[in-house]
């Protein structure tokens, strides 16, 4: 059966949005004393992701387990949790529940999290029952404006906007979250915040010249996202890193590619006014919110879109991401052994 995402459908209504909790690092118990472990869900960099249930309740939850050898490792994971407990949105990954064994043998911390059975965007509307337009790209575009709109609202920005990051909440309904707040900083206006960290494709130009972000760099990265959503091409991509660092600062791009043909105007303007090197001129969050392109009242192209350079573009990813791990793997010092 092909699965249409009609841009009428009622986005507010069946959200799984967690009650507000006043979350607190647990140290004199460990997540297996509230919940029961089960089946593995993924790996990362980071370490593992299981599913649970919490065993008072028998709500089924991820436990992410993150490995934490040193103090800094683990004031990273602090501050993660401390910025996820100020962002209660149905448009962004919840945390439940916080466990910290570091100073354990297990040198573990664990983060109890709503689980999520979609899978990423990306790889969801590649598939073959899934029928690509410009309208389902503008349905899930809304929706994380909504989620950074919201994250910028309480002076928080993402800075690691990317596909990878864009879950489907269920493999049938159309809405989305937003998640990996590992990088996500709290923001100041009156303070230059500089990092130097990312991933290349989806860099905005001040972070590689390393100059000061804002909620205009979370921006620059939606519109990326977007130009490739609509076309399966990255505007930046290179032969490696230097090279696509290079084209970011030179902000170099354009719609002369035949995937573009069909695409509307509207869509068009909303990422041209979001790949501006100078961020003062990039659209705002609330400012996208408005934009044509995003109102249900316009009418988009509903003609399919070619799906042959956006599935290239996510096994691409996903080899790029499994030699990522296995390189984090190695500097962990774990051993990887063929069986």
């Amino acid at each position: 059966m092909s699965i249409r995402i009609e841009e009428t459908e009622p986005l507010e209504e069946d959200i799984k949005f967690f009650e507000p909790r006043d979350i607190q690092l647990k140290s004199k118990q460990w997540v297996v004393d509230e919940y029961d472990i089960m089946d593995f869900l993924g790996s990362g960099k980071f370490g593992e992701v299981k599913r649970c249930r919490e065993k008072a309740t028998e709500r089924l939850l991820a436990a992410k387990f993150i490995s934490v050898c040193n103090k800094d490792e683990k004031q990273n994971v602090i501050n993660e949790i401390e910025i996820m407990k100020k962002l209660q949105h149905p448009r962004l990954l919840q945390l439940y529940d916080a466990f910290d064994a570091s100073s354990s043998k297990l040198r573990e911390m664990c983060l109890v999290l709503e689980i999520i059975e979609g899978g990423e965007l990306f790889e969801r509307v590649v598939d073959d029952d899934f029928i690509l337009t410009e309208k389902a790209c503008a349905c899930f575009c809304k929706q994380i404006v909504e989620g950074v709109g919201y994250m910028h609202s309480k002076l928080i920005l993402h800075l690691d906007m990317k596909p990878e990051n864009i879950l489907c909440l269920t493999r049938t309904g159309n809405r989305v979250k937003i998640i990996d707040f590992g990088l996500a900083k709290e923001y100041n206006p009156k303070k230059k915040l500089m990092v130097l960290a990312g991933t290349p494709e989806f860099v905005a130009p001040e972070i590689v010249n390393y100059e000061g972000v804002s909620y205009s760099t979370d921006m620059w990265s939606i519109g990326v996202i977007v130009y490739v959503l609509l076309s399966g091409l990255s505007p930046f991509v290179g032969d490696h890193d230097m090279d696509t660092l290079q084209n970011v600062t030179s902000c170099q791009w354009n719609f002369d590619y035949p995937e573009f043909d069909n695409i509307s105007n509207e869509a068009k303007d909303f990422i041209s006014k979001l790949l501006i090197k100078d961020h003062r001129k990039r659209l705002k969050s609330e400012q996208c919110m408005s934009h044509p392109w995003l109102q249900n009242n316009v009418r988009k192209p509903e003609t399919s879109l070619s799906k042959t350079r956006l599935k290239r573009f996510v096994i691409r990813r996903k080899w790029q991401k499994a030699v990522n791990t296995i390189l984090a793997l190695t500097r962990m010092g774990i051993q990887l052994v063929d069986i």
